[in-house]
């Protein structure tokens, strides 16, 4: 077996490289070529990068393009470069937005890799002849052979806990993981500059990529705003009690657990408990009524070698992570006729709908990822829960 766990020698073994002009898949390109294998890299144009171009941290536009042509040249490899900005906006960037208008916290990350990476990249990658798609994601799969599947593969936290990207990565598929291979898993980002130092590479000390490429400085509302006119339409701000203690313009500028900026004032620690999108409510409330034990999950990706039925049905006890830079915590998975859901033996606070819930095995290094899915609703405390069920039940002035 060659070091990517095919039975063949590595100059026989074609891998295209998803290279998006950074550190991390450059030096995987690299280590491929040392190493003899038949590598292409392979760049999507993803966006109108506009003044992204020059702008550290961006992603998939005009420089890193750049960027990653040149470290192609100097390992002496084939690059292409492949225009799917169009597919880009209609699979990630458009849901993110009807996603944000709609009062959820969307991973348009999550989307990018389920669609544009690793399935339409992926399907290119075969009709190329390749024998894998590798990346540069710090995330580790091992052979895991199953008596009817030889070749089946699961998926780990990478050594690297700092830079886990395993919750951004809970929705590939089994599939997809068979063909996948992430040269980086078992390595530091330093030892990753370090390698691109050694081999020359002009990305060496690059910034690495934001996030979510597509929105400059953070800003959700101002995309939105711009692609989406109608978006932002105010109302109401209330207080789970019941009282109206002002107006917004427009709820896509309020996440939930927020604090500062409400722009109400009332001698106590106000936090947004709720995004009310049908009645264009932001819906506050003290700290104690964002604590969450419990959250029905929705288009689950379960990667556990039994069903899901039968490992949830009596309860299956776990870790899970809904915040990516939060470790993995106990947890415990069911699957019953109320739906799929986890109860946090943590409490959470501040956990809003269409976050992920990602499920592992263990909270270290070693843990196999189960898969998870994007949260629908969550339950709070019984009090705050009761209160919130009431308020919006109630009906809203004209």
């Amino acid at each position: 077996m060659n070091t990517l766990d095919f039975d063949k020698k590595p100059e026989d073994t074609r891998v295209v490289v998803a290279m998006s002009g950074g550190v991390d898949s450059s030096v995987v390109a690299g280590l491929l070529k040392r190493e003899g294998y038949d590598v292409l890299g392979i760049t999507l144009q993803l966006y109108d990068h506009g003044a992204a171009v020059h702008r550290a941290g961006s992603c998939c536009a005009g420089q890193d393009i750049d960027d990653a042509r040149r470290v192609c040249e100097t390992l002496g490899i084939p690059h292409y470069v492949l225009d799917y900005e169009q597919r880009f906006r209609d699979t990630v960037i458009n849901p993110f937005m009807e996603s944000y208008v709609a009062g959820e916290t969307p991973i348009p990350c999550v989307a990018c890799n389920q669609t544009v990476k690793f399935a339409d990249l992926l399907a290119t990658a075969r009709e190329l002849g390749a024998d894998a798609l590798a990346t540069g994601h710090y995330i580790r799969s091992k052979s895991v052979p199953l008596p009817d599947d030889p070749g089946h593969r699961a998926l780990f936290r990478p050594i690297d806990s700092e830079r886990d990207q395993s919750y951004f990565l809970f929705a590939t598929t089994q599939e997809q993981i068979d063909y996948l291979r992430f040269p980086l898993g078992a390595m530091s980002k330093a030892e990753v500059r370090v390698l691109a130092e050694e081999m020359g590479l002009v990305v060496a000390q690059k910034a690495d990529s934001q996030d979510i490429c597509f929105v400059p400085q953070g800003k959700y509302a101002d995309i939105i705003t711009k692609l989406r006119p109608d978006s932002a339409l105010g109302g109401e701000i209330v207080h789970l009690d019941g009282r109206v203690l002002g107006t917004h313009e427009g709820i896509l500028h309020y996440t939930i657990g927020q604090r500062k900026g409400l722009g109400v004032a009332t001698g106590e620690p106000l936090y947004v408990v709720y995004l009310d999108a049908r009645s264009r409510r932001v819906i506050v409330g003290p700290r104690e009524a964002l604590e969450t034990h419990r959250v029905y999950l929705r288009d689950i990706n379960w990667l556990g070698d039994a069903s899901l039925d039968d490992m949830a049905r009596d309860g299956f006890a776990c870790f899970a992570k809904v915040r990516s830079t939060r470790p993995p915590a106990p947890a415990m998975l069911h699957a019953d006729e109320n739906g799929v859901y986890v109860d946090l033996e943590i409490g959470e606070a501040g956990i809003a709908p269409g976050q992920a819930c990602v499920l592992y095995s263990a909270p270290g290094a070693d843990a196999r990822v189960y898969g998870g899915g994007f949260i629908d609703r969550s339950e709070r405390a019984a009090d705050a829960e009761s209160q919130l069920k009431a308020l919006l039940a109630s009906p809203v002035a004209a």
